[in-house]
């Protein structure tokens, strides 16, 4: 493999090159299939090289490819009201990655806090929380694993268990600006803050005057059967964070707020790839695809049957619950090394994904077949007998 000495190691790769995509399927240069229940960390929510994003990055590059942020243009403007008049909230800045519109949301956090509360600027997170790796999303991060490195971090984050409301509310102070937390947490294991939960967090925050951020990176765009995470607690965050699905496989994301708390100047923020003609253009014909009432609801059916065949598996061989919502499951194991399984199914011709030592996490396509989770199931059966 000619040439990937010079990438940087910064994960462990296996020693194959991808070149092709189509659906659910990855093909290497050898010509060797995976069957792809990763899909880019639940980036490709469409699959691989879906029909509307070529066409719609074919359509857009023949025209308009970048004009700069300082100029408005036509899809930027279609993506930021289809995104707004979803979610119920109002401004829109779209950039190029999860991490950056977390950086961007716990940046008009504090400035709103300056503004509007005296000058707070701590924000309440969550062990076990994953929100990205610039230096203040990693320290906003609950990761064991990130608090020794890269110091000294961005300080100001205060963390709490996930679904404790009580720990919540006594960590508020006259210093907090907000509470920030995923609806459900990732790179833990698939973790879900409860509706119950979530419904008392938004109360809480109203009533002690602070900010309810959602980090919905990964759980956006219908990874869990709804457009977004909150609605099924039937909340609606201050400010909300999208990233992953909302390209489909394009560097594509974006940090949403409500008017009242939409307050950054000219000058506070920016970046000169973002809210690009051509990767807005994807995001639109992503958005107008995932949100079709029976696209969401074949999610749901999706969610619901690999759900189940995970559970009726895991109880067969003496494993763990299955956790999550949509087509973002866990499977917890009760014996063996998670790694050690997903290893074992890249030999079979099969993509899955270990968050912890006990936990085997699934993030296929929004669009597979009952036919490809079958295959997948029986290829992870072999893996784990």
């Amino acid at each position: 493999m000619h040439g990937v000495e010079h990438v940087m190691p910064v994960t462990r790769r296996p020693p194959v090159v991808m070149v092709e995509g189509e659906g659910s399927w990855l093909r290497d240069g050898d010509g060797r299939a995976y069957l792809d229940f990763v899909q880019g960390w639940a980036v490709n929510c469409l699959g691989h090289s879906p029909a509307v994003i070529r066409e719609a990055l074919a359509a857009q590059a023949a025209r308009l490819i970048n004009c700069s942020p300082a100029f408005y243009n036509a899809p930027m403007a279609r993506l930021a009201t289809l995104v707004a008049e979803a979610s119920g909230l109002d401004h829109v800045f779209f950039c190029n990655s999860g991490a950056e519109a977390n950086e961007g949301a716990i940046k008009l956090a504090r400035k709103w806090g300056q503004l509007r509360r005296g000058g707070a600027f701590e924000i309440v997170t969550t062990h076990g929380a994953f929100h990205g790796r610039t230096l203040a999303t990693m320290a906003a991060s609950g990761k064991p694993a990130f608090e020794p490195l890269f110091e000294p971090k961005a300080t100001g984050f205060v963390k709490v268990p996930l679904n404790d409301l009580d720990a919540v509310a006594a960590a508020i102070t006259e210093r907090t600006v907000g509470v920030m937390l995923e609806p459900i947490q990732g790179e833990a294991g698939v973790v879900p803050a409860t509706d119950e939960f979530l419904r008392g967090l938004r109360d809480l925050t109203r009533e002690r005057g602070v900010l309810l951020i959602l980090d919905e990176i990964q759980t956006g765009i219908g990874r869990t059967g709804r457009l977004f995470g909150f609605e099924h607690a039937g909340v609606r965050p201050d400010i909300l964070t999208l990233g992953k699905g909302l390209g489909g496989g394009v560097p594509l994301a974006a940090l949403v707020a409500s008017g009242e708390v939409s307050c950054f100047e000219p000058g506070d923020q920016g970046g000169t790839f973002n809210g690009s003609p051509l990767i807005t253009a994807v995001g639109c014909a992503v958005f107008e695809a995932v949100r079709r009432p029976p696209f969401l609801a074949a999610v749901r059916e999706s969610g619901d049957y690999l759900a189940a065949r995970l559970r009726a598996l895991s109880s067969d061989l003496g494993h763990g619950e299955v956790r999550g919502r949509g087509l973002l499951l866990a499977l917890a194991l009760t014996h063996g090394d998670a790694d050690v399984v997903v290893q074992a199914a890249f030999a079979r011709g099969l993509l899955i994904n270990a968050p912890r030592p006990d936990t085997l996490r699934f993030m296929p396509a929004l669009t597979v077949s009952r036919d490809e989770i079958d295959q997948m199931l029986k290829l992870l059966e072999g893996c784990l007998r």
